[in-house]
């Protein structure tokens, strides 16, 4: 019993997840059908992802970046934003998804370097955010808008033009809270010659990879796929989302995530401006609104668990902030 507790401590997004599935199991006769709920390119691609930052990280190409940065940037102000603006612009090309996988260990690496673990809860929630807002630039820029933009076949210009008040906002957001970050001078200590361990190489790629992450994600496939195959459940929201898409957006992202959030609204509604919105505001908020908090919490989580609880606040804090301030933009 007391490792039962231990690992629903140390993997409790996991368990959580697997439990409401089992429960939406009792809801939706288990079948064949399950399979179906899966996107297995978003796992597969994660995992490959995954895969590949284990490899850099041991190749030590991770260390050599980091040090090159390290002596271009001053002070920790000027590091943290340059962090934080890397996955938003990354964010905009290749999804925020992988922008994280691949900078949220950066930045906890190059934190590190300089002793200022301390810095890294507040670095990695600004991380979070600057991703969802990059992915807002371009349609391609995170699952959820890909839906929406094969779905409603609204211009790409017009896309855009569509949420460019909010990602301005948002960036302002992001560059207020750094005022916060201490303007201090980076004190690079010590460092000796960067050398490659070639010994179990393959083991410690594949043993780096967090399998549970991508558990996570299959338990809400599943749990999400039981929700939209509950007749009952349809019918309710069917009658509460039209008129509502962009509040329902909001909510539902909260509870299951805003890519599931956007194909389950978009087969309810065809106003697909208010979906689009709705959906890409609700990416803030609680750490399962979107897949990218879930990435970012579980990497920070793996590196340093004693931070959960205070990582938990901070980017719970934050991300509720920015999702009031945004939505009191759309009543405006």
């Amino acid at each position: 019993m007391p490792a039962l507790v231990d690992f629903f401590k140390k993997e409790f997004v996991f368990s959580i997840s697997l439990v409401l599935a089992i429960i939406s199991c009792f809801f939706v006769i288990p079948s064949w059908d399950y399979l179906g709920y899966i996107n297995w390119q978003t796992i597969f691609l994660l995992f490959v992802i995954m895969l590949v930052v284990e490899i850099l990280k041991n190749l030590t190409i991770f260390e050599i970046l980091v040090r090159k940065l390290l002596t271009k940037v001053k002070n920790t102000r000027g590091l943290v934003l340059f962090l934080v603006f890397t996955c938003f612009f990354t964010s905009i090309f290749i999804t925020n998804d992988v922008s994280l996988v691949i900078f949220v260990p950066f930045a906890i690496l190059a934190l590190r370097k300089i002793e200022r673990s301390d810095l890294v809860i507040f670095t990695v929630s600004m991380q979070t955010i600057a991703a969802n807002v990059g992915c807002m630039v371009l349609p391609i820029g995170a699952p959820h808008n890909i839906v929406m933009y094969t779905v409603s076949n609204i211009p790409f210009q017009s896309f855009f033009l569509l949420l460019l008040p909010y990602i301005v906002v948002s960036l302002v957001f992001l560059l207020a809270l750094s005022l916060f970050v201490p303007k201090e001078d980076i004190v690079l200590p010590g460092m000796g010659d960067v050398k490659f361990d070639g010994e179990n190489f393959i083991k410690r790629v594949f043993m780096g990879v967090d399998y549970f992450l991508l558990l996570t994600f299959i338990a809400l496939f599943i749990l999400i796929g039981n929700l939209e195959n509950i007749p009952y459940l349809s019918l309710l929201l069917k009658k509460w989302i039209i008129g509502n898409e962009v509040i329902f957006g909001i909510l539902s992202s909260q509870i299951i995530s805003n890519v599931p959030a956007a194909m389950l609204l978009s087969g309810f509604s065809t106003n697909y401006e208010a979906i689009i919105v709705g959906i890409n505001i609700g990416g803030f908020g609680t750490l399962i609104a979107s897949m990218a908090n879930l990435i970012s919490y579980k990497i920070l989580v793996r590196e340093h668990n004693e931070y959960k609880i205070r990582y938990l606040t901070v980017f719970t804090i934050l991300n509720v902030v920015l999702l009031l301030i945004l939505f009191g933009l759309t009543i405006i």
